[in-house]
């Protein structure tokens, strides 16, 4: 049975969920659907992503009450800004169809327009005041930005979501994390953005590391399901991403094997001390003209 974990006002998540980034909206309410029969509670979209209408239909046509679901989403910087962001909320549940919430986050700090990152939080601040969602988070906020939020906001991110996977581990940030009552949320938690095309020429896949084949022959499970399963031991929570029913079935079952604390330090071991995701000026000039529908 999936893991519970508790935010810092209290609010109870499931510890692994089902990502939707790049699933095509044509394939993510048949990848929902699947997820949630397969005994999934926890759905991450994201309002960049376009498929957030999507993941709604997939919720209805599953059948399982929209209360048992845990459902995030995230506001896209083109949205930055109090009345920007609080119009995203509108958004977001206009092509969800629910009333609530359960976790809204900002995609990513808008470095170079800090003020902008600011007013977007203070905006979630006040949904999750007036009962519009029950926890706020943010996502690939590095130390500097998370020091800048706080000086400036009263609520502390419910959720960091970051890039985490065994070869990038950002120990550093973690430690942020636990410093603050933030939990760490892991995208990519198998590694997937390593070996995207076009990522580089270096790309080499976890899902052939010769260590996570090992220790997961050891349990009779895959090197994604090592991963998984070390994500939920060590407390984080983890989003992975299919489309396949199949898959979706291999990523949940994960609850019935524990790895050793040897295991979990060869983990360790694979961390290169690097991240994919950077942040710049020019980045930010790109994405912020990167606008998102209306409902």
């Amino acid at each position: 049975m999936v893991t519970q974990l508790e935010l810092n006002n209290g609010v109870t998540m499931p510890s692994l969920g089902l990502g939707v980034f790049q699933s095509p909206p044509a394939e993510t309410a048949a990848a929902v659907e699947a997820a949630l029969r397969t005994g999934y509670r926890h759905i991450d979209t994201a309002a960049s992503y376009r498929n957030e209408r999507s993941v709604g239909d997939g919720i209805r046509s599953s059948g399982v009450d929209r209360d048992e679901i845990f459902i995030e989403t995230k506001v896209w910087v083109s949205d930055f800004g109090y009345e920007n962001a609080l119009h995203a909320y509108d958004k977001a549940v206009g092509k969800l169809g629910v009333d609530v919430i359960d976790l809204f986050i900002l995609h990513q700090p808008m470095a170079s327009r800090f003020d902008s990152t600011i007013a977007a939080f203070r905006a979630l601040e006040q949904l999750l005041a007036d009962g519009r969602v029950r926890a706020i988070g943010v996502s690939n906020f590095q130390p500097e930005h998370l020091a800048d939020l706080r000086a400036e906001t009263t609520v502390v991110p419910a959720v960091n979501q970051i890039e985490l996977h065994p070869y990038s581990q950002q120990r550093e940030l973690q430690e942020v994390h636990a410093e603050l009552g933030i939990l760490t949320q892991a995208w990519s938690p198998i590694g997937g953005i390593t070996f995207y095309p076009g990522f580089g020429d270096d790309r080499r896949s976890t899902l052939e590391d010769p260590v996570l084949a090992r220790i997961g022959g050891s349990h009779g499970k895959s090197p994604a399901q090592v991963m998984l399963r070390w994500h939920v031991q060590e407390g984080r929570s983890a989003i992975p991403k299919s489309v396949k029913p199949q898959r979706i079935a291999e990523n949940f079952d994960i609850f019935d094997f524990e790895l050793t604390a040897e295991e979990i330090a060869e983990i360790g071991g694979l961390d290169t001390g690097s991240s994919t995701w950077r942040t710049s000026a020019e980045m930010d000039d790109r994405y912020a003209s990167f606008t998102i529908p209306e409902a």
